[in-house]
């Protein structure tokens, strides 16, 4: 899944940009003006983005979300490689596509509003998966709004901080497991 949102999700900006915008994949990618200043300030930003989201889904609202966010990431059983790897893949993918593509024609909010609505959290009949798309709402028209000012690579490292974050947080969160096994051992299990 992640390989298909690194290589083809970009495809409709791509296409779309040359064929009616006469914008060239090069210029779209901004390989000549990458702004490291701006990609520290987009992992900074995902990252303490990242530890606040996590830090309110541990209220009490969230607990009786159907597919809590947190079960989905335990059931894929993520390594640090698949992370990093998932990570990659989104940032980019994605951020061609919505950044670069979608938000060229409908503007930084109308992009925000539905980048979070297609990822299932502006939901209508859940309102707790709607209450959490309000709180990513403000990071993404942070990315957004920080693309038109520092470019793509800011908005892909703010989203793949972001993720990373989130991955490698709840996925250790879920391996971890107690030192020694507290429960009781019947006698007659250690002479066996």
């Amino acid at each position: 899944m992640g390989l298909i949102t690194l290589v083809v999700f970009p495809i409709p900006a791509f296409v779309v940009l040359y064929f009616f915008e006469d914008i060239f994949p090069q210029t779209i990618l901004q390989l000549n003006s990458i702004d490291f200043s701006g990609i520290a300030i987009g992992l900074l930003l995902g990252v303490v983005y990242a530890i606040l989201a996590l830090f309110i889904m541990q209220a009490k609202v969230f607990e009786k979300l159907p597919s809590r966010i947190e079960q989905i990431v335990k059931d894929m059983n993520l390594t640090l490689i698949d992370c990093v790897f998932l990570s990659i893949c989104a940032g980019v993918g994605e951020e061609l596509l919505f950044r670069s593509g979608m938000q060229f024609y409908l503007g930084p909010i109308l992009t925000s509003v539905i980048f979070v609505a297609i990822h299932g959290y502006l939901n209508p009949w859940n309102w707790r998966m709607s209450l959490y798309g309000l709180i990513v709402l403000p990071f993404i028209l942070l990315i957004s709004y920080g693309f038109e000012t520092m470019g793509l690579w800011f908005a892909v490292s703010a989203h793949f901080s972001y993720d990373l974050v989130l991955f490698i947080i709840i996925s250790e969160s879920w391996k971890k497991k107690p030192a020694f096994d507290q429960t009781p051992i019947n006698s007659e299990e250690i002479h066996e």
